[in-house]
């Protein structure tokens, strides 16, 4: 029963007791042509203390599979691309820190990055600036109860220079294509199959649809798909018949 009773905390997180609730905001951000900061804030709703570890990986994508995975935190820092600062937070509870990106790298094609925000207990010596007696407290802080320290991911889309969109859309027999034949990720949102404009929709998606790429949304050729295309800044309602 006690396994039993931990297993159901791990996999529900809204019962965990005490503890720091991280928010990190919108899961997806982009730069801009142009642009080379990014503010992102975290914010913690928990009552207690968070120390967050912010690691970054960049993503290379290869032909259609998934994407490798190229750690940052080994490298040298005037060989990234990406640089966050400061790469550890001490968020208090009910409080508020916030994490710069800057870009320095090359734009001749678009870049991903993957952040990911991960709460630790602190020890001495892993940049939090703590001794061991402060860190020993905060452990024993959270020793009342079972917690889940929940960590977050983000995806970062660095966007070319001379950024060009060019995203024609066509459906036939009910299958709808997308192709994105520009040099920047474009964005479906609100992604949904209706019985007629705004009735009897299904849940709405998001999609990401990478340059150079197409993809086919199955369909009944009764229904139509709707949709908000983002391309940049510019935001297009789409409702395919």
């Amino acid at each position: 029963m006690k396994l039993l009773r931990v297993l159901c905390l791990a996999l529900a997180p809204c019962l965990a007791q005490a503890g720091p609730e991280l928010n990190v905001g919108g899961l997806y951000d982009y730069l801009e042509d142009g642009k080379s900061t990014l503010l992102k804030r975290v914010r913690n709703g928990g009552d207690a203390t968070a120390f967050v570890k912010v690691s970054v990986v960049e993503l290379v994508y290869e032909g259609e599979g998934p994407p490798r995975e190229v750690p940052l935190d080994g490298q040298a820092m005037a060989e990234r691309g990406l640089v966050v600062s400061p790469a550890r937070l001490i968020v208090p509870a009910r409080g508020m820190q916030a994490v710069r990106l800057l870009y320095r790298g090359e734009r001749d094609r678009e870049r991903y990055y993957r952040l990911r925000f991960i709460p630790v207990l602190p020890e001495t010596g892993d940049g939090f600036a703590v001794n061991e007696q402060e860190a020993e407290a905060y452990r024993d802080s959270l020793k009342a109860g079972v917690n889940l320290l929940a960590g977050y991911g983000t995806l970062l889309f660095v966007h070319p220079a001379n950024t060009r969109y060019q995203t024609p859309v066509s459906r036939k027999a009910g299958a709808l294509t997308v192709s994105n034949q520009g040099n920047a990720t474009v964005v479906l949102d609100h992604f949904r199959q209706c019985q007629t404009r705004d009735q009897r929709c299904e849940p709405a998606t998001k999609h990401h649809l990478l340059p150079g790429r197409s993809r086919e949304f199955p369909g009944d050729p009764n229904q139509v798909h709707q949709f908000e295309l983002h391309e940049g800044q510019s935001r297009i309602a789409k409702v395919m018949e």
